[in-house]
């Protein structure tokens, strides 16, 4: 396998709603949440107004905004690809989809082997 594989990609209705939110609030920026008040969402915030903690890991990004999840989650995920969608209902408390009518929503894929592989050989899991 030459490329590695994207280990965050985004839905097309998905990157339509990231392209709504920054036309309204300007750059981008995601941390997939690891539970506590909003559950498990994919959070979006305006870019440089969430400190991103030595301990998260940069995924990727979806739309040109940056995404990112903490060290301790992406433990747990590194064998799959986070695949973010939009869903009807309300989102995240802090997040910016909150109150659009849409929120994002993680769906998963395992990487197969050899995926797998070339994100172990490139220093990527």
């Amino acid at each position: 396998m030459n490329t590695l594989p994207p280990q965050v990609v985004a839905t097309p209705a998905a990157l339509q709603f990231v392209e709504r939110l920054r036309a309204r609030h300007g750059a981008l920026l995601f941390h997939q949440s690891g539970g506590c008040c909003d559950g498990s969402s994919p959070m979006c915030y305006p870019a440089g107004e969430f400190l991103i903690g030595d301990g998260d890991v940069r995924l990727g990004e979806i739309g040109g905004a940056d995404f990112y999840i903490s060290a301790p989650q992406f433990a747990y995920w590194k064998h799959t690809q986070l695949i973010i969608d939009v869903v009807p209902g309300r989102g995240g408390m802090f997040s910016l989809d909150n109150g659009e009518g849409l929120r994002f929503f993680v769906r998963s894929r395992l990487f197969d082997d050899a995926e797998f592989d070339a994100l172990r050989a490139a220093g990527r899991v």
